[in-house]
């Protein structure tokens, strides 16, 4: 049975944890790989160059809004075919395990349960909510 005291507080940890990793990764896209960058690897996987920079700018933006709480449960499903993606065409033919070299599609499976289950949890506490909000 789910305790209804802690269950707001398990679904804000894992909406933070989900946010903060997009925004990492958008982040890391951003400012290390550089755009060129990651537009180049995105070319590599037979990718056009909007791929990438919708691919940064859903990581950062969608990160963004799961930290802040707004829109929690389209945001999750939202980003799951960037999963998908990242996992089938990024990391499909390096194995499993993400310590493969070039990183298995192993952490992409387990990102795409996490945002799965944000989804089906909804908000949690702390989350913002634009003015009509119906909790949900």
């Amino acid at each position: 049975m789910i305790d209804q005291r802690t269950a707001p507080y398990a679904a804000l940890i894992l909406r933070l944890a989900l946010g903060l990793m997009f925004v990492a990764h958008g982040a890391l896209k951003l400012f290390v790989f550089t755009p060129d960058g990651t537009v180049g690897y995105f070319a590599s996987l037979g990718l056009p160059a909007i791929f990438a920079y919708l691919t940064i700018a859903a990581e950062l933006g969608g990160g963004v809004l799961l930290l802040l709480g707004v829109a929690t449960r389209p945001v999750a499903l939202a980003l799951i075919p960037l999963l998908i993606g990242a996992g089938v065409l990024g990391h499909g033919g390096n194995g499993w395990v993400f310590s493969n070299q070039g990183g298995g599609w192993e952490y992409p499976a387990f990102l795409v349960v996490v945002a799965v289950v944000q989804a089906l949890l909804g908000d949690g506490a702390a989350a913002l909510k634009p003015v009509g909000y119906k909790k949900g």
